[in-house]
């Protein structure tokens, strides 16, 4: 297939790049004069790489010439937490990402994915479905649900009017990690401190939680777009499995053994992000069913093969 990754230089963007180069040729678009783009392949002669911002992602078809089969927009601006509250970065990304789909039609595209985020359920204590109530609490988890409503109903209307019959896939993606994950990530920060024999202050940890390691969840996103159903539409949770959901004291306890107990921490120091201590307690039922997509990688093995990338 001919396929399109917006935001392609990102901890997953370039992560699902990699994976589809195996077998498809890949539009990675990225933003001009990206500090990033060296991540990428160049290499590789089924990779095109495009500079665009995401105000222009509806003109894409200027640049790609042939048609495509699959879009996956991740570009989003604002996604640190100093970003994560505030409603005009959110608003246009909402704006930019209708273009992207509009991009996409453009482009005759079978399928559009899109990475929604767990912030969209906000604060609840039970597992959460696909079907639970969205009470977002940051401005970015609102927009992530805003846009997936918009385009739900876009992409129906299209369908009605004949004008395209491209399904639309909402990911909300839980908490991954892995190899090329932002240095500032509790992972990333635990390992390179247990790794260093150094202290590092957290906050109260209590909450429950739930990782996905990077390979496991590039393989659902794929899996995703290349499901057989007749109508690949719908709202699919990304997550790990249910049996290693469990108190994010416990994940820090097991990267610290796992590290082989060097260093030291402490919990209650560092105050809840913006959007408050939410519990992450995800049903993937429906994505195992649907796709056959069964997490491979445990915790501490995920953890073991990241702390050897960050050594190689």
């Amino acid at each position: 297939m001919n396929i399109v990754v917006t935001g392609a230089t990102s901890f997953l963007g370039r992560a699902l790049v990699d994976e589809l180069l195996k077998n498809h040729s890949v539009y990675a678009v990225v933003r001009p004069g990206s500090k990033n783009i060296g991540s990428l392949n160049k290499d590789r002669d089924n990779l095109t790489i495009i500079e665009r911002e995401l105000e222009q992602l509806h003109e894409l078809n200027q640049e790609i010439k042939e048609p495509c089969q699959a879009f996956y927009h991740f570009g989003w601006d604002g996604s640190g937490s100093e970003n994560r509250m505030k409603p005009l970065v959110q608003k246009k990304n909402v704006e930019d990402s209708l273009k992207a789909l509009e991009g996409a039609r453009r482009l005759g595209c079978r399928r559009f994915l899109f990475s929604g985020s767990q912030a969209e359920y906000g604060i609840h204590s039970r597992a959460m479905s696909e079907e639970t109530e969205c009470r977002p609490v940051s401005e970015y988890g609102k927009a992530k649900l805003e846009f997936s409503q918009m385009a739900i109903s876009q992409t129906r209307e299209w369908k009605k009017a004949g004008v395209s019959q491209m399904d639309y896939l909402h990911a909300r993606i839980f908490s991954v990690y892995g190899p090329g994950d932002h240095p500032w990530s509790l992972v990333e920060s635990c390992l390179r401190a247990f790794g260093s024999g150094d202290y590092i202050s957290l906050g109260e940890c209590t909450q429950m939680w739930n990782f996905l390691y990077l390979t496991d969840c590039i393989r659902a996103l794929i899996l995703l777009m290349e499901q057989e159903k007749e109508s690949g539409s719908g709202i699919y949770n990304v997550a790990g499995p249910e049996r290693e959901t469990r108190p994010l004291r416990e994940y820090i306890r097991m990267m610290y053994v796992g590290m082989g107990g060097h260093g030291s921490y402490s919990f209650g120091l560092l105050k809840p992000n913006a959007e408050g201590p939410a519990n992450l307690i995800p049903d993937i039922k429906r994505l195992e069913q649907d796709t056959g997509w069964h997490p491979q990688v445990s915790f501490l093995e995920g953890i073991k093969r990241t702390n050897q990338f960050n050594h190689d």
